[in-house]
């Protein structure tokens, strides 16, 4: 993942989204907010598309970090949800109306030779399981969310089920 300057919008529209998640990890606001953010780009997004009920979620396959939800860079001039949306699409086919606050900020890397990036997950909920049309070589599927699949970031499944939690209560 190659770095660039993160424009004044973007570093902007992520520190709102950031305050705005409904849970922070690994001082992602403090990550953005420290003196050479805007130098230190990229941001990444993603989004957790949950089925109507609640038990599944979209999640594409990466030749090399497994299971991993749609997303991908925050390119230059996007917001996090522009560049989530956007994402979800080119992945999937899908475009979906996202959820106001988005799930959680998080600061990780993508490769164990790349830096950290700060991320912002979003959420959206369709009524079905819509067909899908992936990327060639990187195969889309609705994953049970009671089951452990193989991923990168393995936290993601319980951290998912949390957010269903705050859906099913009305906190979302």
């Amino acid at each position: 993942m190659t770095h660039h300057s993160i424009c004044p919008r973007t570093l902007e529209a992520a520190i709102c989204d950031a305050r705005e998640a409904l849970v922070e990890y690994d001082g992602a606001l403090t990550w953005l907010l420290r003196p050479g953010a805007p130098q230190d780009g990229p941001l990444a997004a993603e989004v957790w598309v949950f089925d109507s009920t609640l038990t599944h979620v979209l999640m594409v396959h990466h030749r090399w970090r497994g299971w991993v939800a749609p997303g991908g860079k925050v390119d230059p001039g996007e917001t996090p949800r522009e560049a989530a949306r956007r994402e979800l699409f080119e992945e999937t086919g899908l475009t979906v109306e996202m959820l106001g606050a988005p799930a959680a900020a998080t600061v990780r890397s993508y490769h164990t030779d790349w830096p950290a990036v700060m991320g912002v997950s979003f959420m959206a909920v369709v009524d079905h399981q819509p067909q899908l049309a992936p990327e060639v070589g990187q195969p889309a599927a609705w994953l049970n969310l009671n089951e452990p699949w193989q991923g990168y970031f393995s936290e993601d499944r319980l951290r998912m089920k949390q957010c269903i939690d705050w859906i099913r209560e009305g906190r979302v």
